[in-house]
């Protein structure tokens, strides 16, 4: 693949958790639909927690599926399908590295020193330099998958985040919008947002205009 597919906020969570579980519960993997709604609503160890009901899920495994990243799997005592994701088929990544970029899938941007804690049950580093020699190797090369963020204001470790997304927006302070291309409920939620806003600002115009007398 000569580059990164640009995936959505769902596409990256349903993938980021297919990528989890089948090392965290290889006996419940491939997962059926259910287990994988209930794995990316989970309330621990996702950035930001959502609530995706069955068709929100399906809708990103279809796509997944069209750009060769997920694939199902029938058989066995259950008729019910199940998925599984195929990140280490299209890319030339080994199991570390995967586990890296799972994390930043599910969590957003994170520093050497959080993967390295929070990567036990995925894959288990020898030292904070293998986390480093992974990251340098996966923000490097012809087809980088992360990318090193701008330090926030106190923090002595760099971030990195993945390249999946639609873009990246960074704040004056190095921080970063870890959403993707919105989807269409996200941008009702923030007009409506936007609209509130607006309305607060305008009653306090209202209101100074009224002490004024003008």
């Amino acid at each position: 693949m000569d580059q990164l597919p640009k995936l959505n906020n769902e596409e990256i969570r349903v993938l980021g958790s297919l990528m989890e579980k089948s090392r965290t519960t290889p006996d419940y993997y491939p997962m059926t639909l259910n287990a994988l709604v209930a794995a990316c609503n989970q309330k621990s160890a996702r950035k930001p927690v959502v609530e995706y009901d069955d068709n929100t899920v399906i809708t990103a495994l279809d796509t997944l599926k069209r750009k060769g990243l997920i694939s199902t799997a029938t058989g066995g005592s259950s008729r019910a399908i199940k998925y599984k994701h195929n990140f280490a088929i299209v890319f030339p990544v080994i199991p570390s590295e995967v586990a890296v970029i799972c994390l930043i899938l599910l969590r957003g941007p994170q520093t050497p020193g959080e993967i390295n804690t929070n990567s036990g049950r995925l894959y288990e580093f020898e030292s904070l330099d293998d986390v480093q020699e992974a990251l340098e190797k996966l923000s490097s090369g012809d087809l980088p998958y992360l990318t090193q963020l701008p330090k926030r204001p106190g923090q002595k470790e760099q971030r990195y985040m993945h390249l999946f997304g639609e873009s990246l927006d960074f704040s004056e302070d190095g921080e970063i919008d870890v959403s993707t291309k919105p989807s269409v409920a996200g941008l009702e939620i923030r007009i409506s947002e936007l609209e509130e806003k607006l309305a607060a600002m305008q009653e306090k115009v209202d209101k100074l205009m009224q002490e004024l007398g003008i």
